[in-house]
């Protein structure tokens, strides 16, 4: 059998429930139908970020690791410098694409990058034969910047995220990438330009393709067609759609019947996006649903997108050999922009002067907007808070597999419950193509162990095993062992934004600062409370104090920079 091809598939910002086969209204038909035919994952997980997640999986190891400690958008003053944070994909790793390539696969990418911004850092230097490449971790997906009056600056936010694509070794002006402009559909022209111009010779090669689009992540932009389908649908409010999605994910059996949704939780800010839907007025109500209809329209844009490359794979006969992977980098963006992280200031002067957000124009190319926690609580539900959170929210994202040869024996629409995270993906796809890791020793410079582990041998089993071998978690204890990728002593940890969580099999940990959480550890067993709504760290002090003696090794292990206070009332001896 001919080595397999990889196609990697990543949506950005994307919600657990924001595809339909996950339970959403949103019209995601090509998504779909890679569930139907393969396999759901309910307990995938990645970091809380964008970057962290993309450093993660092209390098098999944890981002503290990896280069990318904190986002390069918010490092602070005592990470600059530490080994880890040097805000791009370092040398301390293997290149997923690169190893492939060195053993005679063709590489793409076409996609957000978010990885380095230096010449030397670009996808083209990181083992890409081929790309096309959005450098920040965000622009406007119409590549549109407007004409400032002299003295006026752009607020950091819009410095920080231009339109700066590149093509292989050279960049590509504003201007050159064609009127009509829009992210998700160069994307996929670019991706489809590529495989179609492979020669004879290229075509009998094994592809590895990374497909990373930069929607549904702000500014909140989509074609009218796309919109024109979701008007009126969310007239009903967050609330009420959050209570939809977890009564068909339920039905659905991605989560269990026991799970308890957490409560929203939205940022301590006057602006319209953090009030409940009741505390607003009728027209504040119709801006923040069409806010949510131009997201739909974004996810619905990007089935389409991705639904021309499946097309196309299937033309040539070459889907069936490809190893597909569909994920989202971490999980909604509910944080508003003026509460973020990463912002810093007021950006509401400039975008008023600027952009042109009335109701009528919302999701257009000159409007510039994104839609607040109670959405993206909809999106993440049963889930606690959402992206750059190490809650459930924020790190576990749906994720979906299709590769005959290991899923054609599933029953149509499998859904697998074992753990796992990101890091997986590359020695997954490494064992998948007979390649053996280069380390410790690569191209005359050392490089890390892989932290992330095989798949092969798990999807091996389950493609053999009956349907019903792996069940979801119920309370009475009667459930028999599922089969697992990790075992139930591996620890797993996240720490983004000061906030830090730690797994060990069913037992999380976790760190969240005021006002977003107590700003003490909490403790939550995920199996009878997967919404962390209830901790039990007073109740089960001796597991706690366990799970920070692991927290405290990770730290060690991967190299999280640490300042006291901040970090260091937490260390537990």
């Amino acid at each position: 059998m001919p080595k397999p091809n990889f196609l990697i598939v990543v949506a950005d910002d994307l919600g657990y429930s924001d595809v339909g086969t996950y339970g959403s209204e949103i019209k995601t038909p090509y998504v779909d139908k890679l569930a139907e035919d393969g396999v759901r994952f309910t307990d995938f997980h990645a970091a809380s970020a964008c970057s962290p997640t993309r450093s993660m999986l092209l390098s098999g190891t944890d981002h503290h690791i990896a280069g990318i400690g904190a986002m390069v958008e918010s490092m602070k003053e005592f990470q600059k410098g530490q080994p880890g944070y040097e805000g791009y994909l370092n040398d301390r790793v293997a290149p997923l694409p690169e190893v492939l390539r060195d053993h005679g696969y063709k590489t793409y990418m076409s996609g957000k990058w978010h990885l380095g911004l230096g010449k030397e850092r670009w996808p083209g230097a990181r083992g890409f034969d081929r790309s096309f490449s959005l450098l920040p971790g965000a622009a406007n997906h119409h590549a549109y910047e407007p004409q400032l009056n002299d003295g006026d600056k752009r607020p950091s936010l819009l410095e920080r995220t231009p339109p700066y694509y590149v093509e292989d070794d050279r960049h590509i002006p504003v201007q050159d990438l064609g009127k009509g402009f829009y992210s998700s559909d160069a994307f996929a022209d670019k991706l489809l330009q590529y495989l179609e111009e492979r020669n004879d010779s290229e075509r009998n090669q094994p592809f590895f393709a990374y497909f990373a689009f930069s929607a549904p992540h702000w500014p909140l932009q989509a074609p009218e067609e796309d919109v024109a389908p979701y008007r009126g649908r969310y007239a009903g409010g967050p609330e009420v759609l959050r209570q939809e999605r977890v009564r068909n994910l339920k039905n659905l059996g991605l989560v269990p019947e026991h799970a308890i949704p957490h409560d929203v939780v939205a940022p301590h800010v006057p602006r319209m996006l953090s009030r409940k839907w009741q505390d607003l007025s009728s027209s504040e109500c119709e801006y923040s649903a069409r806010t949510m209809e131009v997201y739909a329209g974004m996810v619905q844009r990007l089935d389409s997108q991705l639904g021309r490359v499946l097309d196309y794979l299937r033309s040539t006969s070459e889907l069936d050999n490809t190893f597909v992977l569909f994920m989202s980098d971490n999980g909604a963006e509910g944080t508003l922009l003026e509460a973020a992280p990463i912002i810093g200031e007021n950006i509401f002067d400039h975008i008023d002067k600027y952009y042109n957000n009335s109701l009528e124009n919302i999701g257009r190319f000159d409007s510039y907007v994104w839609y607040g926690p109670h959405w993206a609580s909809a999106g993440t539900a049963p889930s606690r808070l959402y992206k750059a959170f190490i809650a459930e929210g924020g790190i576990r994202v749906p994720f979906i597999l299709r590769y005959p040869p290991l899923t054609a024996s599933r029953p149509s629409q499998s859904i697998e419950h074992a753990f796992c995270t990101v890091m997986d993906l590359y020695p997954t796809i490494l064992d998948l193509a007979g390649i053996p890791y280069p380390g410790p020793e690569y191209k005359g410079r050392s490089i890390v162990p892989l932290r992330g582990k095989s798949w092969l041998p798990y999807l091996r089993q389950i493609s053999s095993s009956p349907p019903d071998s792996v069940s979801l978690p119920t309370t009475n204890g009667e459930t028999p062992p599922p089969l697992r990728i990790h075992d139930e002593e591996t620890v797993h940890g996240w720490e983004l934004f000061g906030r830090l969580a730690v797994r060990k099999g069913k037992w999380k940990a976790t760190f969240i600062p005021q006002p977003y959480g107590p700003e003490v550890w909490e403790l939550f067993d995920l199996e009878r409370d997967p919404g962390e709504t209830r901790s039990l760290a007073e109740e089960e002090p001796e597991k706690l104090k366990e799970l920070l003696k692991a927290w405290n090794e990770y730290v060690g292990e991967v190299g999280v920079a640490a300042e006291p206070p901040e970090y260091g009332t937490l260390i537990v001896k």
